[in-house]
């Protein structure tokens, strides 16, 4: 199994090669409908993180909604 190493707010973390972006959220368990992404520095729709597969040496940027006031 090949394997890629990407940097996800500053943490190296190793995937499998082919991994999406989608797969990434929900290895790490996130709520998807309360969190963005940054790519290499671009925002990523959330209409396009299942087809957007992860690169070794990709840097990804996670960003919560948090309620308040």
């Amino acid at each position: 199994m090949t394997t890629m190493t990407v940097q996800v707010n500053d943490k190296a973390l190793q995937l499998t090669a082919e991994t999406s972006l989608l797969q990434l959220l929900e290895q790490l368990a996130l709520p998807l409908d309360a969190t963005a992404v940054a790519l290499n520095q671009g925002i990523i729709s959330r209409d396009s993180w299942a087809d957007t597969r992860l690169s070794d040496g990709d840097t990804i940027a996670l960003f919560q909604a948090i309620a308040g006031g």
